[in-house]
């Protein structure tokens, strides 16, 4: 399946995965589930779900002290 991320501020990339979860999505985007989240028509999705959409955008979480 080839999907279009785009990492909101950084850039837009093709990946393709077999049977992607949005997991696998953000991981091969060197990212992971807890810093960053997966949004589809914009809202969030959760990551263990199958990816159905052709465009995600993902989105960096704020953290800090």
């Amino acid at each position: 399946m080839n999907v279009t991320v785009e990492v909101a501020g950084e850039g837009t990339r093709e990946v393709s995965v077999e049977d992607p979860t949005y997991a696998d999505l953000l991981a091969a985007v060197d990212l992971s589930p807890h810093e960053a989240t997966a949004m589809v028509d914009g809202r969030p999705v959760p990551e263990d779900q199958p990816v159905e959409a052709e465009r995600v955008t993902v989105v960096r979480l704020i953290k800090g002290g």
